[in-house]
């Protein structure tokens, strides 16, 4: 197992030199909180947290890890689900939640500079009130980071049509593990000169560098939408329909799946009945554009074709409210199934036309492990969220009789063509997983690239590769 040089009281009272007395967190119950993120039950003990406000602070943190041998674990709000943000060996939490100003939105060119820490809906409503849309929108968009979805190349149920965090990100401000500060890019639609080392630092999960400011690219916003929601009966048939709408040649901005088992979760945890609960599948559209007629005419198209592919009914929403009570319940699902059992989510993706096979070798799985799961997600660009449950409170008991289960449904994802995650990440909760769809020619490459960045391994340590890690702690 690595070792670290550990926070003493000398390193405590630097850090508050570089960065104030009051952002530094070096006592529970404060600290606690930057030792765990939204995977699971996961908890580990950071030494310090430290919350910077500037590029130059963030420069003199990663110069004091370099000095020391102190690993430094990026944060930004604690959303993720694959432990990117878990200081699993200790040392400096870097929090950026005090970079968290807008710094400019750029009509003319359509752009928008911003501090790693601001939080997506911010930026979402920001620019909305100029008339453009920033389309990566992942559940926890009101309270996730900008920082971290670069970190993790978020996505979102709109990436069926706009695509993910990378296809957004313009240039990058990022400070290396020595220190050092580099920037790529600018306002540019076109820049080849030399690798494109932003669009490599987007979903590298904070183990290459420290963002610390994002040019990140943005449309216009549609002007119309339209959402519907199909129930049906059976999953087989409503993960059949999804290739169908494929098939008819419109894109939707939304097309998401969601399982029964799924819908009673998001029942219980909103306390009030959902439409079509007694479906044993919905799938839920949402079309956009510029031409009202267009909008309109597409979505009647997709309600048909969703119809003749075995619709028990559909439903339009025909107020902003209605819209708003059907996407609270598909934004509501990571919360709700938390509340059901013990769970390890398997963020599947796979070539969409191969969903319904994917969701067959699901319960084929769960069947074969005694295991209960539950299945929703982005039916439209294929990536399935699997929770696998259990009643077990004992976690080494959870681990045994859950691993085998999860593996036998990654193998079942990359047989498909698939990848073991679509927008989470890697972390250090996937990591174990990661050979069976990456072949080890491009193992080796992406630890040659972390060395190049991180010659000393400080940087986000025992994340994205397979590593001996200390177990968690207990929670505080």
């Amino acid at each position: 197992m690595q070792t670290f040089a550990p926070v003493t009281p000398e390193i405590v009272e630097r850090l508050q030199t570089i960065v104030g007395a009051a952002n530094v967190i070096h006592r529970d119950p404060e600290l606690a909180v930057y030792g765990r993120d939204e995977t699971e039950d996961l908890q580990y003990r950071a030494e310090v947290a430290v919350k910077p406000r500037t590029t130059a602070e963030v420069q003199a943190v990663m110069r004091l890890s370099d000095e020391t041998g102190i690993p430094v674990t990026p944060r930004g709000a604690g959303t993720g689900l694959s432990g990117g943000a878990l200081p699993v060996f200790g040392g400096i939490v870097l929090s950026v939640e005090r970079m968290n100003d807008i710094l400019e939105i750029d009509e003319a060119n359509l752009v928008a500079r911003v501090q790693p820490g601001v939080i997506n809906q911010v930026l979402q409503e920001a620019v909305g009130e100029v008339g453009l849309y920033y389309p990566p929108d992942p559940a926890s968009w009101g309270s996730c980071q900008i920082g971290g979805n670069i970190a993790e190349n978020a996505g979102g149920p709109h990436c069926v049509k706009y695509g993910l965090t990378k296809d957004y990100v313009l240039s990058l401000e990022a400070v290396l593990p020595n220190g050092d500060v580099f920037r790529t890019g600018g306002k540019l639609r076109k820049d080849v000169a030399g690798y494109q080392l932003g669009q490599l630092l987007v979903g590298s999960e904070g183990t290459l560098a420290i963002v610390t400011e994002a040019t990140l690219r943005l449309i216009p916003k549609p002007a119309h939408k339209r959402v519907l929601l199909a129930a049906f009966d059976s999953l087989d048939t409503a993960a059949n329909a999804i290739v169908a709408v494929y098939k008819s040649r419109i894109t939707p901005s939304t097309l998401e799946i969601i399982e029964k088992a799924a819908l009673e979760a998001a029942e219980e945890h909103l306390g009030r009945p959902v439409p079509y609960s007694d479906a044993e599948a919905q799938i839920l559209v949402e079309v956009d554009g510029f031409d009202e007629e267009s909008v309109d005419r597409d979505l009647m198209r997709v309600g048909e074709v969703l119809m003749e592919a075995g619709a028990l009914d559909a439903m339009l929403a025909d107020t902003p409210a209605k819209e708003e009570e059907l996407w609270s319940v598909r934004r509501c699902l990571g919360e709700a199934t938390k509340k059901v059992a013990a769970y390890v989510e398997c963020d599947t993706a796979v070539p969409p036309s191969a969903v319904p096979e994917l969701l067959r070798g699901v319960r084929r799985v769960a069947a074969e492990y005694g295991i209960r799961q539950i299945s929703y997600g982005h039916a439209g660009d294929g990536n399935i969220h699997v929770n696998v449950l259990t009643d077990s409170p004992d976690r080494e008991e959870r681990e045994r009789k859950l691993t085998p289960a999860i593996e036998a449904i990654f193998a079942v994802a990359t047989s498909l063509g698939g990848t073991i995650t679509g927008e989470h990440g890697v972390g250090c909760a996937q990591s174990r997983y990661l050979k069976l769809c990456r072949d080890p020619v491009a193992m080796r490459v992406m630890k040659g690239i972390k060395d190049a960045f991180d010659p000393k391994g400080l940087l986000n340590p025992g994340k994205v590769f397979e590593a001996k890690i200390p177990p968690p702690v207990a929670a505080v």
